[in-house]
Order: structure tokens, then sequence, then C-alpha cells
């Protein structure tokens, strides 16, 4: 029998990558989606049946984290043996403007999809996507013993969540842990997420398409990832017998300013003639630095991170480039991106 996973945020840059990992293991997956006029699922179109029959391994389900009842009646109707939580107001920024619905979503539809499971009696692993956002502005670098210190509506709503899938994993017997994830970048990265802003941005400029980029905060240094990686590390969170929070990362911190240098710097461009602060992106309260110490997630999973920055950077500035039609740089020899997992279609 195949194993049964519900994902909830399956559209975004995590869940598209989950789910293609999930298929590639032949798991039933099935998907939370909102109702939208125009369609929003262009990270799975790859990944789906156009029959959507009942044969089908990937099935989406319309619904909302705001609705409990229907949550309860997912749970039930899905029976999933894993849930990945990964639905969220995520936006850091955007959090500042909406901080009513991001803790309406980010953190009470944690509470209700916890609810949902604990009612039903359903015995499955949950994962809950949490966020180095949590940790502030605590000193770096950050692990499972940095004390919290969040600095935004979204980081405060995370940290809710946090623990609320402690409280539900030492009360009730949950199988629930919180995956703290430090920022995990990729081609599929939303566009308003500075890594792909910058990407995005210097292939644009490169082709004449564009000419300036907005940015904010150019100090704030951050530990960026690979995103495929990271999904990996969320299903080995819920193989293992006892359910832990655990923190990953790369344990390399770089500066905003960094990101864009080696971008431009890439493709050969100034980019002080093209970067422009705009005061609009940035923070009320800022978060200086962000690091993760993932010594547990290796010890305990034996994972640990593959891509590091610089490569991180250059194949999201390779794909921008591809999508508007232009060929990339010839990689000198320090270019080492060798590795992408089996079960990637690049897409």
């Amino acid at each position: 029998m195949s194993r049964v996973a519900l994902i909830t945020g399956i559209t975004g840059q995590d869940g598209s990558y989950l789910t293609e990992y999930l298929l590639s293991k032949g798991y039933i997956v099935h998907g939370l989606i909102r109702r939208a006029s125009e369609s929003h699922t262009q990270r799975i179109d790859h990944l789906r049946d156009a029959r959507h029959d009942a044969d089908s391994h990937l099935v989406l389900h319309y619904g909302d984290l705001a609705d409990a009842g229907h949550l309860t009646a997912l749970v039930y109707q899905t029976q999933p043996d894993e849930i990945y939580h990964l639905g969220a107001q995520s936006h850091v920024r955007v959090s500042f403007d909406v901080p009513d619905y991001t803790g309406e979503i980010t953190g009470l539809g944690t509470l209700r999809l916890l609810e949902a499971v604990r009612r039903s009696g359903l015995k499955c692993s949950i994962y809950q996507a949490s966020s180095s956002e949590m940790f502030g502005d605590a000193p770096a670098p950050q692990d499972e013993d940095t004390p919290f210190r969040p600095r935004s509506p979204y980081a405060i709503a995370k940290l809710y969540a946090y623990w609320l899938v402690r409280s539900y994993r030492e009360g009730y017997g949950l199988a629930a842990c919180n995956g703290i994830m430090f920022n995990h970048e990729s081609p599929r990265r939303g566009e308003a997420f500075v890594s792909r802003k910058i990407a995005k941005a210097a292939a644009a400029i490169l082709a004449g398409c564009q000419d300036k980029l907005l940015l904010g905060n150019l100090e704030a240094r951050r530990d960026w990832g690979y995103a495929p990686e990271y999904v990996e590390a969320m299903w080995l969170m819920l193989q293992q017998d006892i359910a832990r929070d655990l923190v990953f990362g790369t344990g390399e911190a770089h500066s905003v300013r960094e990101f864009v240098e080696e971008a431009f710097a890439y493709i050969g461009l100034d980019w002080h003639d093209h970067v422009v602060t705009d005061h609009r992106c940035l923070r009320p309260t800022e978060v200086d630095a962000l690091c993760a110490n993932p010594h547990r997630a290796k010890q305990q999973l034996g994972w640990e991170a593959r891509i590091h920055f610089r490569d991180l950077v250059r194949l999201m500035v390779d794909a921008e480039l591809k999508a508007l039609g232009r060929g990339v740089p010839s990689r000198p020899e320090t270019f080492v991106n060798t590795w992408q997992p089996d079960w990637l279609k690049g897409v």
C-alpha cells in the first residue's frame, strides 16, 4: 500500500518540491489549495495527472486554513500517514501590513490543523514548517537551545505555531515536530522574496528589460540554502521513531549586499549602477543576522547542506537567464554546482 501524505501550502516553493519528492517515493499526495480567480498551481502543473481521476497519485482539494470544519473533514477523508503543514502567510515584510491575517493563517491555521488531527484520533506524523525568523535578534549562530526573540508579526505567529506543536506533542501524544528552517531558495521562490527578486532583476537588466532594482536593508545577513535539500529534511524528520524539533541551515551567513554582488558579478555587471535603496522595502523592526548551527540535524538525521551560497546564487541567475532565452555564463572552475537530486525534474 502506498503511503499517503497531506500537504498544506502545496503550491508554494517548498510544497512543489516536497510533492515531487514524495511522488518519486511512491506516495499518494493530497494537497490543500485556496480557490482563486486565476490558477496558482504553476509550480506543480508538471506533476499533475490530467485525468484527475481516482487513480491519480496527486489530488488537490480546495479549502482554507481559516476553515476548521473543512480541515477536519479533509483529515477524515484523506486519512494521511504524514501531514506536512507548509501553508502560511509567509512574507515577513507583508506581515507588518496584514498582522491580523498573518496571525489568523500562520498561527491559528496551525491550531485548526492540530485540532483536526487530535479530534480524528488519526495516528499520523505531522511536520510544522517553523522559521529562523523566530530567533529575531538573538545572537548568531542559532540552534535548538537559542532563546526566541521574534521581531515581526510573521515570526510571532510562527512562534505561536511552534509552541502549539510542542504542546500537542507533550499533552496529547501527537507525533508532531517543528523543522526550524533557515532561508532556503530556488528558481521556484516567489518573486516578492529578495533572493528571487535579485536573481530575476540581474537577468532582466542584462537583457535590457529592466534598469533598476529597488531593495531595502542590504546589510541583513542570512543563512541561504537550496530548497530541494530542505524538503528532504522534512521527510527525514517524519521517518524518526521520536518526534523532535530541529534546526536546518548551511552554517554560513551572507548579507543581501553579498547576494547582489555575487549575482551581478556573475553576469559581468556592476551592481552599483543598478541597485537603489527603497525605504518602502524596510521593515519597522529589522533582524540583523540569522545563521544556523545545524549540528543536531547532521547528528540525528545525517542531513547537511550540499549547495552553498555562491552556487545557489548562480543557479538562480542561470534559471532567470534561461527563462529570458539567454545563454548562461561560462562557468569558472570555482563553480561546483554538480549535485542535483535524482527526483528533481528541474521545472
